[in-house]
């Protein structure tokens, strides 16, 4: 059997590899466009920003040990133009030499990934206007990054604009981020991610959000770029790195007649087979399966293409290997805080009409009275009738992702809200808590359900304009002082039993304190003794992370 492999990386080097370890005897060409092969794309920003000092340190397969190891056929600087499926073959130019040829194939497997997409803009041809998305692009900006730069213009704050944005200002650059929409990491609901747009700017990056650039142009000789913003705002920077999303590079698989989605994405089968049963394809290029809506979407990232890459293989040589979908499980660092999400977000949920219902806490990382606890955020989605999890965000400096991961196999497994409750999880002081913040988010999402634990969200109370809930703060004279949600009374927790004549028995109170918990004890209080009462989940914290700019005009 001969398996011509188009595309290395994640899926395409995973293949390869997987096949070889299945069979000793079958050819196996590995054609790959750029120098290398196998390397670690999510690592680039770093080798950028010096983190990371060797930039051998990215060649994850280099190519003697895939062609000796593996006894692969493999080369690079090889393009495929064109598939010939009638005649099983493809259609190969040495891009060193010119030539072409054409490769026959018994099992072909597509693994083209994605590329950056990059705006019809005017300017946008410049040489000082950059991507990141194999080693030659690396490459170039470390030379700009390693410069005399001093000012460089980021557009996109997604995960590598973010990435790439704290790698130049480890370089001493000063950076500029420009966002079309409102808020950095937009795949993240808005009020996650307002903490660590303030942390961003203290760290010295200059934001733009809502905003995006309407030209580019070549200043200075070409030695610097001038950013024309949609705002009328200009910016001058001696380099732009464009970070603004991928598209699958399926146009050879589509130009073939291979069913592709209407995002572009190539359709396969759970076993990677694509219309064609001779054809498998793997990787950022193909249409995957929403692990929690069951619907067809596109979402590009390193674990899923391995693991598909392997698929393929053991398919390809009659081993039962089906892949089961992606839900989204991604985590990115800036500047020291995290933000982790799994499954879906807020946003996505009400874009499909899915019902649901959330739950927000504030735990530390690890035990309180140990040393260096640190606070996290975290968010559950979950279904509102039988608890089954939906999706789940954090942010935090430590442990998010730890708590992330917990539910990405919760939501794997089909567990519920109540499951996590239940969990048992390693406990020393220094690592977490005897409720962890896993148990502690089965808790509250839990307590929800059963009717013991009402709840209601920040955005609701600010939409409510006819002031339908008395608003109740439970914290102390001194929290209320310095910050507190407009119009709120506040009677203390303790003072709470003794000052029950100053509630309204015909009104709905919203009882709040700084993350949940005196409100959840506030609200028992109050249900127990009559009152229509609910709990502002995750509190005054909550609320801040909702309104940063709106919060401060209470004090």
């Amino acid at each position: 059997m001969k398996i011509v492999i188009v595309g290395g990386v994640a899926g395409g080097a995973s293949a390869a590899t997987r096949a070889r370890r299945l069979n000793e005897d079958c050819e196996i060409v590995l054609l790959e466009r750029g120098e290398e092969p196998s390397f670690a794309n999510c690592g680039m920003p770093y080798y950028v920003g010096g983190e990371i000092k060797s930039r051998k340190s990215l060649l994850v397969a280099p190519i003697e040990r895939l062609r000796q190891r593996y006894r692969l056929d493999v080369r690079n600087r090889t393009e495929v133009t064109e598939i010939d499926r009638a005649s099983k073959s493809v259609l190969v130019r040495n891009l060193s030499t010119g030539e072409t040829y054409t490769e026959s194939y018994d099992k072909l497997i597509i693994a083209t990934g994605a590329s950056p997409f990059r705006p019809s803009i005017p300017g946008i041809e410049s040489s000082r206007i950059l991507e990141l998305r194999d080693l030659k692009d690396a490459d170039k900006m470390h030379v700009l990054a390693t410069s005399n730069a001093k000012h460089a213009v980021v557009i996109g704050a997604g995960f590598i604009g973010m990435e790439v944005a704290e790698n130049l200002v480890r370089r001493d650059i000063h950076v500029t981020v420009v966002q079309i929409s409102k808020q950095i990491l937009p795949t993240w609901d808005h009020e996650m991610v307002t903490s660590i747009e303030e942390h961003v700017r203290q760290k010295g990056v200059t934001l733009w959000l809502n905003d995006s650039p309407e030209r580019f142009e070549e200043i200075n000789q070409g030695s610097q770029v001038a950013v024309h913003l949609a705002s009328g705002n200009r910016i001058d920077a001696d380099f732009v790195v464009v970070s603004v999303g991928v598209r699958p590079e399926s146009k050879m698989a589509a130009d073939a007649g291979i069913s592709c989605g209407p995002r572009g994405g190539i359709i396969t089968s759970p076993s990677m087979q694509t219309s064609d049963p001779d054809v498998y394809a793997v990787g950022d290029v193909v249409e995957v399966k929403d692990f929690v809506t069951d619907k067809p979407t596109q979402i590009p990232l390193a674990g899923p293409a391995n693991r598909q890459g392997r698929i393929a293989a053991d398919h390809i040589f009659g081993r039962h290997s089906r892949y089961r979908g992606t839900q989204g499980t991604a985590i990115v660092g800036v500047f020291g805080m995290t933000a982790a999400m799994t499954g879906q977000s807020e946003s996505q949920l009400k874009k499909s009409a899915t019902p649901y219902e959330k739950i927000y806490i504030h735990p530390n990382d690890h035990a309180g009275y140990y040393p260096g606890a640190q606070p996290m955020t975290l968010k559950l989605l979950f279904d509102p009738v039988k608890g089954r999890i939906l999706g789940a965000q954090g942010v935090g400096s430590s442990g998010v992702d730890k708590r992330i991961d917990v539910i990405a196999m919760a939501i794997q497994a089909g567990l519920t809200v109540y499951d996590l409750e239940q969990a048992e999880l390693c406990y020393a002081p220094q690592y977490g808590s005897a409720k962890d913040p896993i148990n502690m988010a089965g808790f509250v999402a839990s307590s929800v359900l059963r009717g013991d634990h009402p709840v209601i969200h920040a955005d609701c109370i600010m939409a409510d304009s006819d002031s339908k809930y008395f608003i109740l703060d439970v914290r102390t004279e001194a929290e209320f002082n310095d910050g507190h949600i407009p119009k709120a009374i506040n009677i203390p927790l303790d003072e709470l039993r003794n000052r029950l004549e100053e509630l309204p028995k015909n009104h709905k109170i919203a009882a709040y304190c700084k993350v949940g918990q005196r409100g959840y004890m506030a609200t028992r209080i109050l249900a127990l003794r009559g009152f229509d009462v609910c709990n502002v989940s995750g509190g005054y914290t909550s609320w801040c992370q909702r309104y940063p700019f709106d919060f401060a005009k209470s004090k």
